[in-house]
């Protein structure tokens, strides 16, 4: 039991290094949660402070849940009773919950998207990449992210119901629906964190890429 505890601390620890608030300090002087959307995410960082900050805060919020996913593989490799695959989980979603509140930053954080990627790569890297490109089409369609990143949140579980091969940790005999629990968790966070861009998706008011952010 106490290892599964330490994951969830170290995992929660590596989400709540918050990238957009650090760079948007250094780089612009500024807290991104101050502008924009409030958001603490890089879709805020780049109508808020510019392209480069916004694609370095992407790969290092990226990398949180590569990072986050490579120990929980290490401590179960390490530690021989361990359930690998409870570890991965435990970690994957510390890490999105760390993100999107955040201790050393008051809790208000970003929503998990750029995170819960470097999750599913590092899960399962077929499903991960299925879900990225079918949120970068629809982005591209509708230039709306927020709609990419909920309709991929959506995909994951699915996809874990189909898909058996690639999982990074899936102990012999078992099947892709070991990670069914916990990809609707990760899903329903993610939609969780979307919740008022989906009430503007709805009612057709959603802010576009290009377009000045409404709120």
């Amino acid at each position: 039991m106490i290892v599964y505890i330490v994951m969830l601390l170290i995992a929660y620890a590596i989400g709540s290094v918050n990238f957009s608030v650090i760079f948007s300090k250094k780089f612009a002087g500024f807290d991104v949660r101050e502008k924009g959307s409030g958001n603490a995410g890089s879709t805020n960082m780049l109508r808020s402070v510019g392209k480069g900050a916004a694609a370095l805060t992407l790969v290092c919020d990226i990398l949180k849940g590569v990072v986050a996913i490579s120990i929980a593989m290490i401590i179960g490799n390490i530690v021989k009773d361990s359930n690998k695959e409870l570890l991965v989980q435990i970690a994957g979603i510390a890490v999105v919950i760390g993100h999107t509140f955040p201790i050393f930053f008051e809790f208000k954080g970003g929503k998990g998207v750029a995170t819960s990627l470097g999750i599913l790569l590092m899960s399962n890297w077929q499903i991960g990449l299925i879900c990225l490109v079918f949120a970068l089409v629809l982005m591209i369609l509708t230039r709306m992210v927020s709609l990419g990143s909920c309709a991929a949140a959506v995909l994951f579980p699915v996809l874990t119901l189909f898909i058996n091969d690639n999982y990074m940790v899936l102990t012999e005999g078992k099947n892709g629906n070991t990670y069914f629990i916990y990809s609707v968790i990760l899903a329903i966070i993610v939609l969780f964190n979307h919740r008022t861009n989906i009430k503007r998706i709805l009612n057709g008011t959603e802010n576009k890429l290009g377009m000045k952010d409404k709120n």
